[in-house]
């Protein structure tokens, strides 16, 4: 189906940090971001500071080419520097969850085999834990003193020759279809195309006051609404964790026009006692992403902030925006058609036909915002990219005459709750640690507040003993907190194919018949 939008082409290959020089150039004296204690950030400072702070890696942490910087902090000003400073270094950066325990920053910084670390300094004990066992980490800096760290050199880092087309700009963790998290390659050129079709959505533009409390690290907040605004020259809040009574209090103050949200934070807003008691009519719309958004959500939101509810559509391996609706044409229930140059189709879930408008099956995409593959992951690669070229999302959905997507369901068997992403084969292997436990499986189970509930069902070892609780205080050390199990059920056998494979689907039939759906 055709994008309603026209098409953005060719795309330009360069550099991902082009767009935020431009804007910078054009816009050196216009506050860029506003952080969570209200001193202004202007686009000048911190372009300035992001060439500095290349030049601090490239000579005094000798960054090379290729290499990967880390990122473990909550949403900041700083993020941009530390963020845009690694990439002009010519290094990659791979983001982290700030709500991850040691076991899980450990991993990814081992897997993505990070060289330097940016870190808050509320996480500084974390990484002082476990750099001990990534030998290959040779600096830590405390992310909000970039500013100083930066001075210590001019603003003139050695250039680096990038192929957009090749090299990866940013590496973020996704699940993915199944199983741990895996990094997802984006080169400059996925990430630049995406803000150029997002742009061309009219979703955001110079005139955009945005509000940012979903998190940096995650591909949503990092392109939807950091690298928006370094792209268009808007001005954005940031937040560093989700606070109701604080964000009510700045759509008033600041004339938000954009708001970004998931569903269980537009759930807690609607709800909020004090809602009526704030201005909020400088919103032009909330889009909510990164889970379904239940249709009384979307009504109820609606009808107390009086502006337009809609969602889009993204996946971490599309950099992320793949569908939206017109702002004049939204349709109840839609993620809304594909962005410009993003071509989509629904196919049989067993043959891989196209099937026609209409049919139920799994969504394909292809344009150029889709990711290269999963790092060090070539089996994970081939069954999410087919030769082709076109990406399975993994998503059941159907399409309508107008191109509309609608999403049902999800073939991939990942939880999400309140929007976050939880791998069942992780938490599996975590809950398998305790010693009472013989085996185990965990799947999604449905929740109106959260969205899903990660249930785990346990076999005990013969002559063991444990109490639910028992276990699921056991995880909740291990994991973070959003990840922790919130119901767990003791089975005699965990239902599996002939190759051992558990048979999650049957799991979560069986749980839905219980529940009645």
């Amino acid at each position: 189906m055709v994008s309603p939008w026209p098409s953005q082409a060719p795309y330009p290959k360069h550099h991902f940090s082009q767009f935020f020089e431009e804007t910078a150039k054009r816009l050196p004296d216009k506050t860029a971001f506003i952080g969570g204690d209200e001193q202004a950030y202007t686009f000048g400072q911190l372009w300035d500071a992001s060439r500095r702070m290349a030049r601090v890696l490239q000579r005094q942490a000798n960054v090379k080419k290729g290499e990967t910087t880390a990122i473990l902090a909550p949403n900041c000003p700083e993020y941009a520097v530390a963020l845009h400073g690694s990439l002009l270094a010519g290094a990659k950066v791979t983001t982290l969850n700030p709500l991850y325990r040691e076991r899980e920053v450990e991993q990814q910084l081992d897997d993505a085999d990070a060289v330097i670390v940016f870190v808050s300094k509320m996480f500084a004990p974390i990484m002082e834990a476990v750099k001990p066992n990534l030998p290959n980490v040779r600096q830590v800096y405390e992310i909000e003193d970039v500013w100083s760290i930066a001075e210590s050199e001019p603003p003139d880092p050695e250039p680096v020759e990038i192929d957009p087309e090749r090299d990866l700009a940013v590496l973020p963790y996704s699940s993915g279809t199944t199983g741990l998290p895996k990094g997802v390659m984006l080169t400059h050129y996925n990430l630049t195309s995406n803000i150029r079709q997002t742009i061309a959505t009219g979703l955001t533009d110079e005139s955009s006051v945005l509000l940012a409390f979903l998190p940096f690290y995650h591909i949503y907040g990092l392109m939807i609404l950091l690298n928006i605004t370094l792209a268009t020259g808007s001005t954005c809040l940031v937040m560093p964790r989700f606070d109701p009574d604080q964000t009510l209090k700045w759509i008033e103050k600041y004339k938000v026009t954009d708001f970004f949200v998931v569903p269980p934070a537009l759930l807690a807003l609607s709800h909020h006692p004090k809602l009526a008691e704030h201005d909020v009519s400088s919103l032009r719309y909330i889009l909510s992403g990164a889970a379904p958004l239940p249709q009384e959500v979307a009504e109820l939101g609606a009808k107390r902030f009086g502006c337009l509810v809609t969602q889009g559509y993204g996946m971490t391996e599309t950099s992320p925006l793949t569908n939206t609706s017109p702002l004049d044409a939204l349709k109840p229930g839609s993620v809304g058609p594909a962005v410009p140059d993003t071509q989509e189709k629904i196919v049989h879930m067993e043959t891989g036909e196209e099937l026609p408008v209409g049919e139920t099956g799994e969504l394909l995409i292809f344009g150029p915002q889709v990711m290269q593959g999963y790092w060090k992951n070539p089996e994970a690669t081939a069954e999410t990219i087919r030769p082709d070229g076109w990406l399975r999302s993994g998503d059941i959905a159907y399409m309508d005459e107008d191109g509309y997507v609608y999403i049902v369901d999800r073939a991939k068997e990942m939880i999400k709750y309140k929007g976050y992403q939880i791998a069942p084969a992780e938490m599996e292997s975590v809950v398998m640690e305790h010693p009472a436990v013989m085996d185990a499986a965990v799947i999604p189970k449905r929740d109106f507040e959260a969205g899903e509930i990660p249930k785990a069902f346990v076999v005990l070892k013969e002559g063991e003993q444990a109490s639910p609780e028992e276990i699921m205080a056991f995880v909740a050390e291990k994991v973070a907190p959003y990840k922790k199990l919130r119901e767990l059920e003791f089975v005699e056998s965990i239902p599996k194919t002939a190759s051992g494979k558990i048979l999650r689907r049957e799991l979560i039939e069986q749980e839905r018949a219980k529940s009645g759906g």
